[in-house]
């Protein structure tokens, strides 16, 4: 793991200059962070430039089942867009600032709307495995906070407002995606536990009480930290399984990986369809 020291400004300049030089002319305009089992989504992107995640200095390397490692940078739906073929979590053993440092270097690429998916449990028992809920809000019950330590000016305010992290134009954007597609899109609150064990019934009844419908172990710190750099965010959270004491099933990674690839076809027109929109100026 890096030093947390070289997760600092003049480390993610380094990132950044691999980027750049690797894209040349292109200028991304939205970043799309492809969750467990979804990074065949990527393999649609036209005129792509592709990078290891190893070839990039700083950028934290995933040991996650699922998450392939690479960067994408190309044309989707007639977007300029750069896809993260997976993410790093704290649960592999980095820090809050090394999860969020490919963050901060697509903030300072200049990337306006940030867009992540992950693999989430259904605490909402009207929520089922299969389906994808748009994140309208989220918990954070991972005892941590990617703010936290120094604050670095360059990259946003001391105390970013959380208001309106989830973008409402976007959340729209995407219900209109999901009308085009025929499909049904939900709405739900995140709770993001640590990990990696999966959450207890007690915590499930417990973060179902506090308000949430879906709970998982990623995409908060992102968030937080895209928000506060001025990033335009949405999360589409697909329903993997139950969340435990919901139903009998005994969770494993291997029926969260097979769900999601059943749900990456969905998944893929949800994200083409907002991609579209953004190219053509929203509304």
């Amino acid at each position: 793991m890096m030093d947390d020291e070289l997760c600092g400004y003049d480390r993610a300049m380094k990132a950044l200059d691999c980027l750049c030089r690797a894209a040349g002319d292109f200028k991304p305009r939205a970043a799309v962070v492809l969750g467990s089992g979804l990074g065949s989504v990527a393999d649609e992107v036209e005129d792509a430039r592709i990078l290891s995640a190893a070839e990039i200095p700083g950028w934290p390397l995933s040991t996650a089942p699922g998450h392939a490692g690479r960067v994408v940078m190309g044309m989707l739906e007639g977007c300029p867009v750069i896809l993260l073929q997976g993410r790093v979590h704290c649960y592999e053993g980095y820090s809050m600032r090394e999860v969020t440092f490919p963050v901060r270097v697509l903030g300072m690429m200049g990337v306006r709307q940030y867009v992540a998916t992950n693999a989430s449990g259904g605490v909402n028992p009207e929520l089922v495995p299969g389906d994808i809920a748009a994140v309208r809000d989220h918990i954070n019950l991972m005892g941590a906070n990617p703010l936290v330590g120094p604050s670095e000016p360059r990259w946003n305010v001391r105390f970013p407002d959380m208001t309106h992290t989830y973008s409402p134009r976007l959340l729209e954007l995407l219900d209109m995606a999901a009308a085009g597609a025929g499909l049904t899109l939900k709405r739900g609150v995140y709770a993001a536990f640590m990990g990696p064990s999966y959450e207890t019934p007690a915590e499930v009844r417990m973060a179902r009480t506090l308000g949430a419908d879906l709970v998982g172990m990623s995409t908060v710190p992102e968030v937080v930290v895209a928000n506060a750099m001025g990033m335009e965010t949405a999360v589409l959270s697909c329903v993997a399984n139950r969340a435990s004491g919901m139903g009998d099933e005994h969770l494993t990674e291997e029926e969260v990986l097979r769900v999601m690839a059943e749900s990456s076809r969905s998944l893929a027109l949800l994200i083409r369809g907002l991609l579209r929109a953004l190219a053509s100026g929203g509304r």
